[in-house]
């Protein structure tokens, strides 16, 4: 009875690795480069998980808080897959000299051919000791990204 049990238990867990797949998305701007890739489950509302990702402003001097970023889980604010859009919201928050600075980066893409989608990115950075007018706005970065659905 144990053996069969442990039958069932092994081929319920091999059913459930077939039930997952993944997204990523990458570019390579003269203003930044990223890349980002997640996990993302079939079914049940098709949750992310193990997202993670790097960041890397190129116009931002060597040694600022703000020129590379990793993202993590908890940085990844919103996203949407099915067969025509991939949409993600990622946003992560600096603390530097007691202020915070961040970044959002918006990806919008359309599919191209199945599984892969083309679109651009909005990289939004805000530096709390660069904003002298106290006006809260970001400086936009934009561009092309490439991404991948399974």
């Amino acid at each position: 009875m144990r053996t069969i049990m442990c039958v069932a238990m092994l081929l319920s867990s091999a059913g459930a690795a077939f039930a997952s797949g993944g997204i990523w998305c990458s570019t390579e701007d003269p203003a930044a480069t990223f890349e980002v890739e997640a996990g993302v489950t079939r079914g049940m509302g098709g949750p992310t998980f193990n997202f993670r990702g790097n960041l890397e402003i190129l116009s931002r001097p060597a040694g600022d808080s703000l020129r590379k970023t990793v993202f993590e889980d908890s940085n990844l604010t919103q996203y949407w897959l099915d067969g025509k859009e991939l949409r993600l919201n990622i946003y992560r928050e600096h603390e530097a000299a007691q202020k915070i600075n961040s970044v959002e980066l918006t990806i919008l893409t359309k599919t191209s051919d199945e599984g892969v989608y083309d679109g651009n990115y909005t990289l939004a950075v805000y530096d709390a000791a660069a904003d002298t007018d106290q006006d809260g706005k970001p400086v936009e970065i934009s561009g092309k990204v490439s991404c991948g659905a399974e």
